[in-house]
């Protein structure tokens, strides 16, 4: 047991050098030169041409986005009545920023005071039958306002103290601001990637100061305008403006900038692409599609008395999605890929040897041709090694001692 671990330990010592045999099969030739063609292509065509593994890159993008609405729309609504839509009434938040709602249709609740009015119908904790199931001072779930104690038996429902009247009609079949699918939105971005001190914008560098008031964005006749049509870009989302407009949607235009910093400045240049983010098509008429909320517009009467218009308003919101990477020449990566298309290549020869030596008929013979191990050069070649020979009194033989060292000519010793 001593010895096998000695033998184990000795073996670690052992130092083993590469040698060469040229094995004449053909089967394994040519699977070893397809599996070098194979790596020379992926290096070249995948890492190299494709993925551009010759470059340094960077994806922290560095984004601003500006927005711009424009166009007018008259609507006229029995709460209502007659009113103009401008940019500043129907867009929301109007500082231009990269999310914005744009209000398509709308209900509006004239003339609310602060007072008691019976709650909604729709709403199920302000249902009642009793004036006990009213508790007074209890806000009601989901509701308009804090119950007063009382049941009102004309519509089955609690008193609140809220703004009345409450909130009630339902949104009308057809947008009210129909017009809005022709509004334009001008949407100016800037980015810059800071490792490589490159920045650029979407707005194309012109003299002519009418063409942002003229052009619009086409992908293969305009595709540096940065002005868009609201139809146009509901419908690349492939819905139309009437999916949108009634009940509200939300949708996402993403700006890509993938920018090859060893080539001309002016091949960097933005991809649009579009999106409807708040349902799938297959779930279009769910309760979760849609978008709308609510907001009011405070007044004083002639007796200093606050009153409000409350609107609900259904709209599109849009989502700016800037991305990008950005790439530029190093010899690291550069060298970093060369190393591991050649350290697949060195795997090439461990599958061919595997074969070759342990999967074949005749892999015993290329095995012992392959592996040979070297101990001491006296056991390993005896024919160079010291002769030793035993020389008898001249009298004992009829070989004279002369005879024989002119026929064995290397180093020996003579035992007399």
């Amino acid at each position: 047991m001593a010895r096998t671990w000695g033998n184990i330990f000795f073996s670690l010592l052992d130092y083993k050098t590469e040698k060469f045999v040229i094995a004449k099969n053909k089967k394994v030739g040519v699977l070893f030169r397809l599996f070098q063609l194979g790596v020379i292509g992926y290096l070249i065509g995948w890492v190299f041409l494709w993925k551009k593994g010759y470059q340094e890159t960077e994806e922290a993008i560095q984004s601003s986005v500006i927005t711009k609405l424009k166009g007018v729309d008259l609507t006229n609504s029995s709460q209502f009545g007659l009113q103009l839509w401008g940019a500043e009434d129907y867009v929301i938040p109007p500082q231009g920023e990269r999310i914005f709602f744009v209000v398509t249709n709308y209900i509006v609740t004239p003339n609310q005071r602060l007072g008691y009015c019976p709650e909604s119908p729709k709403v199920p904790d302000g249902l009642c039958n009793y004036d006990n199931e009213c508790v007074e001072g209890e806000t009601v779930i989901a509701g308009h306002g804090v119950k007063t104690g009382r049941c009102i038996n004309d519509t089955g429902t609690c008193e609140i103290h809220a703004w009345c009247p409450v909130e009630h009609g339902q949104a009308p079949s057809e947008p009210l601001l129909s017009k809005a699918e022709n509004f334009t939105i001008f949407v100016k971005n800037f980015i810059k990637f800071p490792k490589f001190s490159f920045s650029k914008s979407n707005v194309l560098p012109t003299a002519n100061k009418t063409y942002l008031k003229t052009c619009r964005y086409d992908k293969d006749h305009h595709p540096y305008c940065p002005i868009f049509l609201v139809r146009d870009v509901i419908n690349w989302t492939g819905y139309s403006f009437q999916d949108l407009a009634k009940k509200g949607g939300s949708v996402g235009v993403g700006i890509e900038w993938n920018c090859d910093l060893d080539k001309d400045e002016s091949q960097c240049n933005p991809e649009y692409s579009f999106t409807r983010l708040d349902s799938s098509i297959n779930s279009q008429n769910s309760v979760t599609s849609g978008y709308n909320f609510r907001f009011a517009r405070y007044y004083n009467d002639a007796a200093g008395q606050t009153y409000r218009n409350l609107f609900k308003v259904y709209g599109i919101r849009f989502d700016i999605l800037v991305n990008g990477k950005a790439g530029r020449f190093s010899i690291i990566p550069t060298v970093i890929n060369i190393g591991s298309g050649l350290a697949l290549m060195g795997a090439g020869v461990f599958v061919c040897d595997m074969i070759l030596l342990y999967m074949m008929s005749k892999s015993s013979f290329y095995r012992e041709t392959k592996f040979e191990a070297v101990t001491n050069l006296s056991t390993q070649n005896p024919q160079k090694a010291e002769k030793h020979f035993t020389c008898f009194h001249p009298e004992n033989t009829t070989q004279t001692v002369e005879d024989f060292l002119m026929l064995n000519p290397i180093g020996f010793t003579v035992d007399v």
